[in-house]
This record gives C-alpha cells, sequence and structure tokens, in this order.
C-alpha cells in the first residue's frame, strides 16, 4: 500500500512546490497519454502496418481475377485493402468517368485517412505549449523569489532564495518533461498515417494503369527483372 502511495504523494508534492503550472502540465500528460494509447488501439484495429494483404489482392486483380482481389481485400479492416477494393469495385463498372471513379476513391480514401488523423492536432498542441508553460512558471517563480529577496532586505537567507529558484525550475524540467515524449509519439502517429496514405495511393494508381501494364507486358525485354514487376514500387 505504501509503493502504491509514495508516486501519488510525489505527484502532490510536485504540485504544491510548482504551483498551478505544473497541475496544468501534469493533466495535459494525461490528456496526452490518452490520446496516445486510443490511437494506438485504433492503429492496432486497423492494421495500418498491413501491406501484404493489399498487395496480394493487387496481384490478383492483375492477374485478371478481381472477384478474388475484392474479397481478399475486404476481409482487412486496413485502408489500403478497403481503398484497394473500392477502386476494383467501381473499375469493373461500365460507362463510368474514370475521373468520377477517381474522384469517389479518393473521398472514400480521404475519410479513412482523416479517421486516422483524428485528435493528432491537440498532441501538436501540448507538445508546443507544454515547454511554453514551463517557462512561464519558472518566469513566474523567479520573480516570486526575488520579491521575497526584496522583502528581506538586508537580512537575506540564501536558503530561502535557492530553494524558490530550484522550485521555479522545476516547472521547465515538468514542461520539458511533458512535451519530449509527446513530441516522438507525435511524430511516429504521423509517420504511420503518412505511409498508409502513400499505400493506399500506390495501390490504386496501380488499379488504373493495370491495364496499360497488360498491354506493355508483351514487349518488355527478356532480360528484365522478373522481381521488379512483382513488387510494387513504394
Amino acid at each position: 500500500m505504501n509503493q502504491l502511495l509514495d508516486p501519488i504523494n510525489g505527484a502532490v508534492e510536485i504540485i504544491a512546490l510548482g504551483g498551478p503550472v505544473v497541475a496544468l502540465l501534469l493533466l495535459m500528460s494525461l490528456i496526452a497519454i490518452t490520446i496516445v494509447l486510443a490511437k494506438l488501439f485504433q492503429f492496432r484495429r486497423v492494421r495500418i502496418n498491413d501491406r501484404r494483404t493489399a498487395r496480394n489482392a493487387l496481384k490478383l486483380y492483375r492477374g485478371g481475377n478481381a472477384s478474388a482481389a475484392i474479397t481478399s481485400a475486404r476481409r482487412s479492416p486496413n485502408p489500403a485493402a478497403r481503398t484497394l477494393a473500392r477502386a476494383i469495385e467501381l473499375r469493373q463498372r461500365a460507362g463510368v468517368a474514370e475521373g468520377v471513379l477517381r474522384e469517389d476513391i479518393m473521398q472514400y480514401g480521404g475519410d479513412m485517412l482523416e479517421s486516422l488523423r483524428s485528435h493528432l492536432r491537440p498532441l501538436e498542441v501540448i507538445a508546443a505549449l507544454a515547454p511554453l508553460l514551463g517557462l512561464l512558471g519558472t518566469v513566474l517563480g523567479m520573480i516570486e523569489a526575488f520579491r521575497d529577496l526584496e522583502q528581506a532586505g538586508s537580512q537575506v537567507d540564501p536558503a530561502v532564495l535557492s530553494g524558490g529558484i530550484w522550485q521555479a525550475l522545476l516547472t521547465t524540467a515538468v514542461g520539458l518533461a511533458v512535451a519530449m515524449p509527446v513530441i516522438v509519439a507525435l511524430n511516429w502517429l504521423e509517420r504511420a498515417v503518412d505511409r498508409c496514405a502513400h499505400e493506399m495511393d500506390s495501390v490504386v494508381t496501380r488499379v488504373f494503369t493495370a491495364d496499360l501494364n497488360r498491354t506493355s507486358a508483351p514487349i518488355a525485354s527478356d532480360d528484365d527483372d522478373d522481381h521488379s514487376h512483382n513488387t510494387p514500387f513504394v
């Protein structure tokens, strides 16, 4: 029980020393942790790093088996696979202009990307605001420390001054401690979404260029590396 209370008592002591600025920073850290955990759960649920399903389905489509490609792509919750299935379905419809198909697919994929990017903006705000709040707390603490120094007059106690200074610097340390992990997490989450968006664009483009590739395949040189035709360009 004492081990459980120690972190709580430590947090209460830090808040008491740092004042409302530290309390606000700790609240921001709790919000950031909640958002990061929620995004990690969302990314895991949609299998954001799953590229194999979309690429295997694309191979089936390029091989002429569109129905199997759609079935394979729809088995995965991955946005790239779902967008690929949508693109193949629309591609099979006759009499629809390619521009209209592309607009529909872009909207479909854009809605999923918007869902993946949701709540990342608050992380950006926390990452930018936390160091500034820490600096503000330090400035306010230094003002308070030097005001006490002025009121003490000639009877200055160095311990009081040094204690006030380190309490003021505590807010800067807390602000940096909050901001740095948030910046790392935000960059990783944004990179994961960007890679997913690139994969979506890549597989959809290959759906619309499949006919061109099949037409140009017979005139390809026999010296070409087969691996270059089977591996999507990323």
